[in-house]
């Protein structure tokens, strides 16, 4: 049975980078529909915006290269400066890419995880 791909919600990416692209090319690739897309060089996100951004978040999911991480942030969260060190990025700022689809946060991309987040097959 053939699933439908979820809707993003929302989305943070920096145009130049190469991850970034290799994500919006996954996202265009399975029909994925993005209801909000934020530029990070024209708007940035600090630390306290980012742990904003995990209100109503159920899930988060960390990659880097082939290394993913998730935290059950209702049953077990883990404390600021843990989440912190896996929301921003060497400038200081949320990592790019970032996604949301509905109550799962995810930064960075590795494509097997994003189909699982997404139910794509």
């Amino acid at each position: 049975m053939l699933t439908m791909p979820k809707k993003i919600t929302w989305r943070y990416h920096r145009p130049a980078c190469t991850t970034c692209k290799r994500a919006e090319g996954f996202l265009e690739s399975h029909g994925c529909t993005v209801v909000t897309t934020v530029n990070s060089t024209k708007e940035k996100i600090g630390p306290a915006d980012a742990l904003k951004l995990l209100e109503g978040v159920r899930r988060l999911i960390a990659m880097r290269g082939k290394k993913v991480v998730e935290f059950d942030l209702v049953k077990d969260r883990p404390d600021e400066e843990t989440l912190l060190k896996h929301l921003i990025g060497p400038t200081g700022n949320l990592r790019a890419p970032s996604i949301r689809v509905g109550d799962t946060f995810a930064v960075g991309f590795d494509e097997e995880t994003y189909q699982k987040i997404l139910g794509i097959r």
